[in-house]
């Protein structure tokens, strides 16, 4: 799908780093010389015959180490694609030989570079020899390509035998808005771009070990939570359950970042500046939903998420706010006309929300689902995301379906625990708890614990958070409603 081009305006840079809802990857070159093909016999024996389903185009790699231990030198992943999402010193695994599957899927937009492609609806899908029978499916944080969740999550589930696929969702970077032919319709089709993957990994796990997929689970960051989401209320049939990290909420009625982003943007310069009005701008920050505590992390999100986070999607939702101007102006002064610190979204046409309804949450999850969510989340605040989001789905009537974890201490880009430590825990950790939670869930009939929040220790060693996570730990209180 593909928007014919916006108006004759500035056009806004592919990439903005390091803004995680923007930040994008380098391009790949094509698969080096380096890269062993596959083989005649041996661990990668009959690769050459696999076909992922409706594929336009695919290359298949055998290769030795399937984690970024290897595909950082093979040029199988893009390190710039997974810069910022995880902490300094995640531990890379390794020992996980198997087959690579680059390719797309038919599509008419071309944000994607990866491998000199000029193509969207790119995926990676990684096959290994040990397989334990299971696969897990991955949407992109942001608006980042299909290798942004490699250090996250691929490198650990891959370690743990799981066969893993993930999509760049269709369109990608700081003017994905441009593709579609109406607003909404670029997020609308990151949905069927992971129930397109979804189908077809399934598929062609089947060709690799002579059998389907005992379990397929899903999983993602912020961007790529929602998608948890929205395919566990669209599609449980594909899924037996999945992992909600930080998910982004959209609904007609709110909240969404087009509520809390502009009141930020027009008190936060207040508050910066010091002086008689500073005192009351931290007020309405806390009002519009960023949590006290979480002051020491605004110079950065002002800095880095804020102003471009609210401009690219309020384009892709509300294109006519800011008239001929393409994403608005960057860092406006309230008052400037067209201004995204001043948009009020309470007031905007029917067809705005018209346009949110079209990918908007209902609750209605149909396979068990595990959300965590950072208290000091200072882009997706919590109170407006997902404590909204656990009431949706008690609302629903699907509440026994659903486990939802506030970790004290998280924030938004776990790459923050390294600027700021002592201060901030880790989600990596949590995400990983969490997943296994989900497994005994699903193959023990194992409980998991009951929804609350896990409190930050009181020592705040740096080494233990970044290695552990327990949901009991600390005092759980009861999920807000």
């Amino acid at each position: 799908m593909r928007r014919p081009p916006f108006r004759s305006s500035p056009v806004l840079p592919r990439r903005s780093a390091p803004a995680a809802l923007a930040l994008a990857a380098l391009a790949l070159t094509t698969v080096p010389a380096t890269a062993s093909p596959p083989a005649a016999g041996g661990h990668c024996a009959r690769s050459a015959a696999l076909r992922v389903p409706g594929a336009a185009h695919q290359q298949t790699a055998c290769l030795d180490e399937l984690t970024t231990a290897g595909t950082v030198a093979s040029g199988h992943t893009d390190p710039a694609d997974w810069a910022g999402l995880t902490p300094k010193d995640l531990a890379v695994p390794r020992g996980v030989p198997g087959i690579q599957i680059d390719g797309y899927f038919p599509d008419s937009s071309t944000t994607n570079t990866n491998h000199g492609w000029q193509h969207d609806s790119q995926f990676v899908l990684r096959l290994p020899d040990r397989w334990n029978g299971g696969l897990v499916v991955a949407g992109t944080p942001g608006n980042r390509e299909q290798y942004a969740n490699d250090r996250a999550i691929a490198d650990w589930v891959l370690a743990r035998g799981y066969a893993y696929a993930a999509t760049d969702k269709g369109n990608t970077g700081t003017a994905f808005h441009r593709d579609g032919d109406a607003p909404g319709e670029a997020v609308a089709e990151w949905n069927d771009r992971v129930t397109q993957l979804t189908r077809a990994a399934r598929a062609t796990i089947a060709q690799r070990y002579h059998r389907p997929p005992a379990r397929t689970l899903v999983t993602g960051i912020s961007n790529g939570g929602y998608l948890v989401r929205w395919q566990l209320e669209n599609h449980p049939e594909l899924y037996d359950g999945g992992v909600d990290w930080e998910g982004t909420l959209w609904r007609a009625d709110g909240p969404t970042l087009l509520d809390f982003l502009p009141p930020a943007l027009r008190a936060y310069p207040v508050y910066a500046a010091g002086g008689a009005g500073a005192e009351e701008a931290r007020r309405k920050m806390h009002a519009a939903g960023f949590p006290a505590g979480s002051e020491f992390l605004w110079p950065y999100h002002h800095q880095v998420y804020w102003d471009l986070t609210q401009r690219v999607y309020r384009e892709e939702l509300d294109p006519d706010y800011d008239g001929a101007t393409e994403a608005g102006t960057p860092y406006c002064a309230t008052g400037t006309p067209g201004c995204d610190a001043d948009y009020d979204y309470t007031t905007r046409p029917a067809e705005v929300r018209r346009a949110v309804q079209r990918i908007a949450l209902t609750g209605r999850i149909g396979k068990p689902l595990m959300t965590l969510h950072g208290t000091l989340d200072t882009l997706l605040p919590i109170g407006r995301d997902s404590d909204v989001y656990a009431r949706m789905v008690r609302e629903a009537g699907r509440g026994g379906l659903h486990r939802y974890y506030r970790i004290e201490g998280g924030t938004h880009a776990d790459s923050l625990v390294d600027a700021f430590p002592g201060r901030l825990r880790p989600l990596t950790p949590c995400h990983r708890t969490a997943f296994t939670a989900l497994e005994d869930w699903l193959g023990k009939g194992h409980r998991p614990p009951v929804s609350g929040t896990v409190a930050l220790p009181a020592d705040r060693d740096p080494v233990s958070l970044a290695a552990n996570c327990s949901l009991t730990a600390g005092k759980a209180v009861r999920e807000r409603s």
